[in-house]
């Protein structure tokens, strides 16, 4: 705001930006190997799946399935408030016209089909706020208008799925665009771990175990350098964004202030309906308010903490304690759920995606916000139950859909309060989950309360 009321845009966008850039940089760098690493581990790590069982089975599937729930609450709000549309639409132009300069100078497909820089009336603000000339201008939206049109054409109706199954492993390592299918890979590796034997497959998972262990630590240092390089990356989006222009700083943060209106209407939704919504389905008699006491506790660390490993010694006490809930349901499904359940990133990461695609006026199709919540569904697998874990994932979700991970800078300001919240939803969702397999199993012993106004009744 600072720059582009004094007119030093230039300046910041020169001396100060490069540095935002380098932390983009590193992420992008530690993201790939973290998540193929985190996904081997994870699945590796089950345990053995002939002694899982029928209660492995349902944890697994009832993870997935409040995963890919929570990421459908998310686009469903996120199309209904349209935060990103509640801003100057000039500034939504300008924001539109960047995107499609970056897309061309990557290579990038524009996602909706769309190319403004085809239309003379932009030439003059497209030029101004870059260095392009008016042919190259002309040259990048005829090269986007060939690419699109080619792949249109040659494209299968199946050509989703077989994009997901890579052809060569290694070239989708070099491309973050692919990530769909290193997470393809990262499911298949673990998943043959385990149909391995024991002696064979122990040395690649304490292998696995200790990258990961190793890439953590290094999102660990770089986040410790993490205010300065989120300034520069802040100050350097807001200058190319806004200019010198004062008025669309205030644009941005308006913009910021209904993205995390919806994040959070989101979680709590999640918090307060959805999941005592499935405990009244799956499990009847346990009571909304002595729900929330019993769990009250892992609820106020995992605010404090933003981490659900963290929480997981508090978490398994309330859930055995307070809900009566067997231990060995508790010792398999919540560090399973703490590792691979981030109901509330994933919530976070589809609106983000969407947010930023209204904010730059890229409309998302059905098939391409479906690709967000498969991405965002199977990127929470590997996604870290450490604080502002988040942000990295993110930016996979974004280059999944071909947008610029930059953007992430947008919505930074506001991150760590809102991963606060959403480590919440976690835990929140690894209690549920416990609770109703141990329903399921016959080991859940909670002694519901004398006021049956209290009480989920089904029939009520």
């Amino acid at each position: 705001m600072l720059s582009s009321s004094l007119g030093w845009s230039s300046f910041t966008i020169d001396w100060i930006a490069p540095f935002g850039t380098i932390f983009i940089n590193l992420l992008k760098l530690i993201a790939v190997p973290l998540v193929l690493v985190s996904i081997i581990n994870g699945v590796a790590n089950i345990g053995d799946p002939a002694s899982l069982g029928r209660m492995g089975g349902k944890t697994l599937l009832i993870y997935l399935v409040t995963t890919f729930l929570s990421a459908s609450v998310g686009l469903l709000l996120v199309n209904t408030i349209q935060p990103g549309k509640l801003i100057d639409e000039q500034s939504r132009i300008d924001n539109r016209i960047s995107y499609e300069i970056w897309a061309s100078s990557q290579g990038t497909e524009i996602k909706d089909g769309v190319n403004y820089l085809q239309d003379p009336a932009y030439f003059e603000r497209a030029q101004e706020i870059s260095e392009l000339s008016k042919s190259e201008l002309v040259e990048a939206s005829a090269d986007d208008k060939i690419q699109i049109a080619k792949q249109t054409t040659e494209a299968s109706p199946l050509q989703p799925l077989i994009d997901i199954v890579p052809e060569n492993f290694f070239f989708s390592l070099s491309d973050n665009s692919l990530m769909l299918q290193i997470i393809f890979f990262g499911i298949f590796f673990g998943i043959c771990l385990l149909l391995i034997p024991d002696e064979k497959s122990k040395p690649v998972t304490d292998f696995m175990g200790s990258a990961m262990e190793v890439f953590l630590k290094m999102v660990d240092l770089v986040m410790q350098a993490a205010p300065f390089f989120v300034f520069a990356l802040l100050a350097g989006v807001v200058s190319k964004m806004a200019g010198d222009d004062v008025t669309k700083v205030y644009e941005i943060f308006k913009g910021l202030s209904w993205y995390s209106l919806t994040v959070f209407s989101g979680l709590m939704l999640m918090i307060f309906a959805v999941y005592p919504l499935l405990l009244r389905l799956f499990v009847r008699y346990i009571p909304y308010r002595g729900f929330f006491k019993a769990i009250a506790p892992a609820q106020t660390l995992a605010f404090s903490t933003s981490s659900s490993a963290a929480t997981l010694p508090v978490t398994m006490e309330c859930v055995e304690e307070n809900l009566g809930v067997d231990k060995k349901v508790t010792s398999f499904v919540l560090p399973i759920g703490a590792t691979v359940n981030m109901d509330g990133t994933c919530l976070y990461q589809a609106v983000a995606v969407v947010f930023l695609a209204q904010l730059h006026m890229i409309d998302l199709t059905l098939t391409q916000q479906m690709i967000i919540v498969v991405t965002a569904t199977l990127a929470s697998i590997g996604s870290a139950a450490v604080p502002s874990a988040g942000l990295v994932m993110l930016i996979i979700v974004l280059e999944a859909v071909g947008l610029n991970p930059a953007w992430i800078a947008i919505i930074f300001p506001v991150d760590r309060i809102l991963d606060m919240f959403r480590t919440i939803v976690n835990v929140t969702s690894d209690v549920t989950v416990s609770t109703i397999i141990a329903k399921g199993e016959g080991m859940l012993n909670y002694k519901p309360v004398k006021d049956p106004s209290e009480t989920f009744d089904i029939d009520s």
